[in-house]
């Protein structure tokens, strides 16, 4: 069984389907109905619901979609919904700041906002010193064109809940729970397995080396809401607390495999500020609350927007399996499409970013159909060293080019040992051509995709020459 707490409310789920979703336990079994389904893939934020998890003795709250948040998820934790908000039938300040701000039209999209917005003014994780427009960049709406919407965010004040009460009830629940499993949760043909350790997760592989691993499952989420798979064995890890540990030293960032993008999100801004700015456009806040960047690395996508960056720095990965680890250079894992250099048993534990240089030249751009939450057509990262005026070294890598992630060899050997000049970027960009042979789909064309990233490395030494007059991005093709 999992217990939770909704509300005030001690809720237990006994038997579990495994990947059973939040948002159909919320609509059919629970009778909340005003978290909405809208796409069932975490893209529209409808279903937006607020996580509460105790850490280090307090609740921290977290908004993620419920409609690709499986249910053994939920276990120890706390759930807010929307219908949480209006007590004694008096609305929310939130509520009553859409109202008065004529924030809702349509009115479907609307309780995912205000459970964002809500996020926000209790200081939820991924929102402290962000703007709202960023804390809704997960958030859909067809009616209202987004002014009301923030015009009601920015009218709000931001205080931290009082969750003195809630805290000491999940630690009861954690300190009672049978789910620190040695035996399977089971629903129907599927079963699944919680360790609470790394040393728990490398044992269960071994027993079960064909198990899907489930981190945040924005991944895996959409094999069962829009694929209707029927996984049989999963093993989740998002809360083994040895695979969500941040390790930031001279040498650069250690992070572990569990840990969600927000939760690393201002590390690797302090890495480079492009990587910051590269995890701010990642999906929207729902989606960084719980995806990981160990997962988006194991899942291998060619259009997964951190491995293009972490090659680039020359990022480090780390596999393990039973009690033996290997590591490798990140570009090395990917081997071609849907194939990574991962044994049975083997599972991502970490990932290391060296410290880039001082003096190197870092460019990391996204460019996508929209700014917000959307996929990338093509992801460039560039980290060149220049010296007197020569490139001694370069590491450039792209996503969206070719069936994984890749470095782009032919164009760094056309730069190394040249004039960082015009001349010698027209002839890099043109050996792009030989290193990728990229497809043509619904993000762009194959053509498309080659002028862009051809754009993106005169642009890198436009601004170069001059830095004082910026390049825009549509510039760029």
């Amino acid at each position: 069984m999992i217990r939770f707490l909704l509300d005030d409310d001690l809720v237990t789920i006994d038997p579990v389907d495994p990947t059973g979703t939040v948002l159909d336990l919320l609509r059919y079994r629970l009778g909340r109905t005003g978290t909405k389904e809208g796409c069932a893939e975490g893209d529209c934020g409808a279903c937006t619901v607020l996580l509460g998890t105790l850490e280090d003795g307090a609740v921290a709250w977290r908004a993620v979609n419920a409609c690709i948040l499986f249910l053994p998820m939920l276990d120890g934790k706390a759930l807010l919904t929307v219908e949480s908000l209006c007590r004694d039938g008096m609305l929310h300040p939130v509520q009553q700041a859409m109202a008065d701000d004529h924030g809702s039209q349509c009115g479907f999209c609307t309780p995912g906002f205000v459970m964002s917005l809500y996020g926000r003014s209790i200081g939820a994780c991924g929102t402290r010193g962000t703007a709202v427009a960023d804390v809704i960049g997960g958030n859909l709406c067809r009616c209202t064109g987004y002014g009301p919407i923030l015009a009601a965010g920015e009218a709000l004040a931001i205080a931290p809940r009082d969750d003195a009460e809630t805290a000491r009830r999940l630690a009861d629940i954690q300190r009672t729970t049978a789910i620190r499993y040695a035996d399977p949760l089971t629903g129907g043909e599927r079963r699944a397995y919680v360790p609470q350790t790394a040393d728990d997760l490398a044992a269960l592989l071994l027993e079960h080396p064909d198990a899907g691993i489930v981190a945040g499952a924005t991944d895996v989420g959409l094999w069962v809401t829009k694929q209707h798979r029927v996984l049989e064995t999963l093993i989740f890890i998002a809360d083994i607390a040895d695979l969500r540990t941040i390790v930031e030293d001279g040498s650069g960032l250690t992070i572990g495999a569990g840990v969600r993008y927000a939760e690393a999100h201002e590390a690797l801004a302090r890495l480079h500020p492009d990587l910051g700015e590269l995890v701010r456009r990642i999906a929207g806040l729902q989606v960084r609350n719980a995806g990981t960047i160990g997962g988006n690395i194991a899942n291998g996508s060619p259009i997964g927007d951190m491995p293009p960056a972490l090659i680039a720095l020359g990022a480090t990965v780390t596999l393990r399996r039973g009690d033996t680890r290997r590591t490798l250079k990140l570009e090395d894992f990917f081997i071609r499409y849907g194939r990574q250099d991962r044994q049975p048993g083997d599972f991502v534990e970490s990932v290391h970013v060296p410290r880039p240089a001082p003096d190197a030249l870092i460019r990391i751009v996204k460019v996508s159909k929209r700014f917000d939450s959307d996929i990338s057509a093509v992801c460039g990262a560039f980290a060149l060293t220049i010296a007197d005026g020569t490139v001694t070294d370069a590491r450039i890598a792209f996503g969206g080019m070719a069936g994984v992630p890749a470095r782009a060899s032919g164009c760094e050997a056309a730069l190394i040992g040249q004039p960082w000049s015009a001349a010698s970027v027209e002839a890099a960009a043109a050996a792009l051509a030989e290193d990728y042979q990229p497809l043509s789909d619904l993000r762009g064309s194959a053509d498309y995709r080659r002028l862009v990233a051809a754009n993106l490395l005169r642009r890198l030494w436009a601004e170069w020459e001059a830095p004082a007059e910026p390049v825009s991005v549509l510039a760029c093709g």
